[in-house]
């Protein structure tokens, strides 16, 4: 290698260290960082086919579910993975997310710089997806785990279609075009299994074939354009299909809000108003907040901005589509890709989310960067004006990046930052109060339950955590009223009828008990939990045939599992079930009963003790 061929690959190198570099040092923290008591139990911390690693059971498990409202089985997999090697902690899904995102600056500078061949642009592209504020939800939260591997391998599909579309057609050169062809659908299906929100890229694709890789610019346009749409088909079915079984993943998990609750005037309020905003925050990107709490009504001066806002920069980046391609493409990237999670179709009762912008903002920042660049290569004496102020705008963003994810730590940092800077925001209240409850602060708890409460008083969620809460000060008429007034709301919800069952059984009402355990049994067959909860009842009421039934099951139920606290779980069924054997005069197989739950404690004197009391060898 000469020593121009040297310096020629310096630049891609040195910023490829700035990139990884620049990335950790701002995203350090998070490696600190606790779980999120929101999404992060159904994804990692309480999921317990992630828990137990990449077995077969597992791996078909992530394939079939539409768990947590969404089928998307490579990030399960991915989780499971993390938790295979790194343990059940959060260190391991933090760690890789930081890495993946890494990865993702370094991608989409290798993309753009084979693209347009604009190295320096490329690079400040880059920069800002890695630092900019925006991105700390997707890279700090486990549960987002989804956005930074959709994202890893979507940029990847677009660098195989890059390579397809630049090849020349050639009968030489037809198998390259077909391995790049296919390489790209190939990566772009993981993405979808990773996230949906990679729906649009066809879009984009199309978007890229004007700029920078003018396919457009031939002869007869009309009939470029025919072709390069029926190119996308294969990406376009690809694209309906994930759109279908996203539909019934999030209506099945009631993620996807009724037109009552949000009606359609409301979402499309919220559609311009979040364009708006979220064009507001990628400038100037304080009070992020997770979540973003639904208002009563925007104001009628705020919705009439934002759409004269949002129509003005579509006509512009039209008018301007000859002069300024860049612009064109860079802003309906941006809002093209937002379409999915704009609220049109309302998932869940946020307004808005900073992590809807994880591959969003990448055609805002080509923006900016091909805009400064054009301003330096037209005016040579504003050079080191437009290099300082790049320069500036990258080291805010890691500023604000740093701090951002300080307020990650945990669910009480998150949360007691999230009500600080919005209003009337009853999610974070409830969640702040569940984050407050299991860690040893139940009074304060109460408080923040009660308050959101008072700011929406049919949220199930806050009716179900208060009755948790009373409960735990032995309150067991309250909490029965809280969730009974939840069940009027939710009728089906297993967790809400579970918990009535306990609250039943204190009251010593163990018909009634047994009437709601079944029910959730109904709903959740394979609840270990109620199993145990309805064989320990019904061994009150001397139900012992039943009892036993109901315990063998839990134990079939039971997943498997090296953590401690499962072992102690498992090893007090296993002796739940020699008592209600016991009680049947069954005296050998409730010894063996005793005896596997030995094996799992076998320093439990209790245990000991009943065995000993059999009077079997």
């Amino acid at each position: 290698m000469d020593v121009k061929q040297r310096f020629q690959l310096f630049p891609p190198l040195g910023v490829c260290l700035f990139l990884v570099v620049a990335t950790l040092a701002a995203y350090w923290p998070v490696i600190h960082s606790d779980f999120i008591n929101l999404d992060d139990p159904d994804y990692f911390m309480a999921n317990a086919h992630v828990l137990t690693g990449l077995k077969p059971a597992n791996i078909a498990w992530a394939f079939t579910t539409g768990f947590a409202s969404n089928w998307h089985p490579l990030t399960w997999l991915s989780l499971m993975l993390d938790a295979q090697l790194f343990g059940n902690g959060p260190f391991g899904p933090h760690f890789v997310n930081l890495l993946l995102h890494a990865a993702n600056a370094i991608l989409l500078f290798f993309l753009l710089r084979s693209l347009t061949a604009a190295t320096w642009k490329s690079a400040f592209v880059a920069s800002l997806f890695a630092l900019h504020p925006l991105h700390v939800e997707s890279v700090a939260w486990v549960a987002e785990r989804k956005d930074v591997l959709s994202a890893f391998f979507g940029f990847i599909s677009i660098w195989a279609y890059a390579r397809y579309a630049r090849e020349r057609p050639s009968p030489a050169r037809s198998r390259v075009l077909t391995l790049n062809y296919s390489a790209a659908l190939f990566f772009f299906a993981l993405g979808l299994m990773s996230k949906p929100m990679l729906v649009t890229l066809p879009c984009i694709l199309l978007l890229l074939d004007y700029w920078p890789l003018q396919r457009f610019k031939i002869p007869d346009v009309e009939s470029a354009l025919q072709k390069l749409i029926l190119e996308k088909i294969p990406f376009l079915i690809l694209s309906l299909l994930s759109s279908i079984a996203t539909f019934v993943a999030q209506q099945k998990g009631g993620a996807v809000a009724s037109l009552t609750y949000f009606p359609v005037s409301e979402r499309i309020e919220n559609t311009f108003v979040s364009y708006a905003r979220y064009l507001g925050k990628t400038f100037w990107p304080f009070r992020l907040a997770n979540p973003y709490p639904y208002p009563d009504d925007w104001p009628g001066p705020l919705v009439v901005f934002s759409i004269i806002v949002f129509i003005l920069l579509c006509v512009t980046a039209v008018l301007l589509l000859q002069k300024f391609p860049f612009g064109f493409v860079g802003w309906f990237w941006f809002a093209g890709m937002l379409v999915p999670t704009i609220g049109l179709v309302q998932v869940g009762v946020a307004a808005m989310a900073d992590r809807y912008t994880y591959l969003p903002l990448t055609g805002i920042f080509i923006i900016l960067a091909w805009g400064l660049g054009g301003i330096f290569s037209r005016w040579r004496g504003s050079q080191p004006a437009i290099i300082f102020l790049a320069a500036l705008i990258v080291v805010l963003c890691a500023w604000r990046t740093r701090l951002q994810v300080g307020y990650w730590q945990n669910g009480g940092t998150l949360f007691h930052h999230t009500l600080a800077v919005t209003k009337k925001n009853y999610v974070a209240y409830n969640n702040l109060g569940t984050w407050l409850s299991s860690h040893g602060q139940p009074a304060v708890a109460l408080d923040c339950f009660r308050e959101s409460l008072r700011i929406k008083p049919d949220n199930v969620d806050a009716l179900y955590n208060l009755g948790n809460s009373l409960a735990k000060f032995d309150q067991w008429d309250n909490a029965e009223d809280c969730y009974r007034r939840a069940l009027q709301i939710t009728p089906a919800k297993a967790d809400i009828l579970n918990n009535l069952g306990l609250v039943l059984v204190k009251k010593k009402q163990y018909d009634a008990a047994v009437t709601n355990f079944e029910m959730v049994l109904e709903l959740k067959p394979d609840s270990v939990s109620t199993h145990n909860n309805l064989a320990t009842v019904l061994f009150l009421e001397h139900r012992f045939a039943e009892s036993a039934q109901h315990y063998r099951e839990a134990l079939r139920f039971m997943p498997d599992s090296n953590d401690p606290s499962d072992t102690v779980v498992k090893s007090q069924i296993y002796a739940n079930l020699g008592d209600a054997l016991a009680k049947q005069g069954k005296t050998s197989e409730a010894a063996q009963s005793y005896r596997q739950a030995l094996e799992l404690q076998p320093d439990n004197a209790r245990i000991k003790t009943k065995l000993q009391a059999l009077g079997t060898p």
